[in-house]
């Protein structure tokens, strides 16, 4: 779906030295830190348009999330970790090692998660990190490579480590899939099998 992103329309109006924090509007101390952790904006700029990320750029991505955390209706501490979600989750992705087999040791959450590390010990934030991609190889488990057994000991793992805190990770499955154009089936299985979630309606 083709939307200009309220973010993106601000990015054409400033230099490039004030352009992410033009962007992103921090909210808060953390996200300032974060937009001035040079390991941070390393990979912003990292990204070609492909399939589930038309847009291209990691930065563009997050504006595209950002916009749908705007659309929910959450407390004053969701937002919080909703928005630190969007801004480093896919953030580390220009270090990541898809060779195979798959080393997950090297996943882009991982490194996104140990960035974090540096400023927060809040796990519901850090577990976020880590695990937003979890749903969607869940998913693919069980419906594109037929592995069902692997991909329900995946979902099982993942519902495990977010334990209560299964509503914000979906409410982030949410805003990160209904972005570009990603394939919607994951997330609609993923409110459909997995229960103790408040389903939301489209963000789109």
């Amino acid at each position: 779906m083709n939307v200009a992103h309220s973010c993106l329309r601000m990015e054409k109006t400033h230099s490039d030295t004030t352009k992410y924090l033009t962007l992103f509007q921090p909210e808060n101390k953390l996200e300032n830190k974060v937009l001035e952790d040079t390991d941070f904006l390393k990979g912003l700029e990292w990204g070609v348009p492909r399939f589930g990320h038309p847009e291209g750029e990691v930065y563009k991505h997050i504006c595209e999330v950002l916009d749908n955390v705007e659309r929910l209706e959450t407390t004053t501490q969701e937002r919080r970790i909703l928005r630190l979600t969007a801004l480093v989750h896919d953030t580390f992705k220009f270090m990541e090692n898809k060779t195979f087999p798959r080393d997950w040791s090297k996943h882009h959450g991982v490194y996104a998660r140990r960035f974090m590390e540096k400023y927060t010990d809040d796990q519901i934030l850090l577990d976020l990190l880590e695990l937003h991609d979890e749903a969607y190889y869940s998913w693919r488990f069980i419906h594109l490579y037929n592995r069902l057994e692997e991909g329900q000991l995946r979902l099982g793992k993942l519902l495990e480590r977010i334990g209560d805190h299964r509503q914000i990770y979906y409410l982030f499955f949410k805003c990160d899939t209904q972005t570009g154009d990603k394939n919607q089936a994951p997330l609609k299985w993923f409110e459909k099998v997995v229960p103790g979630i408040k389903v939301v309606p489209s963000l789109w």
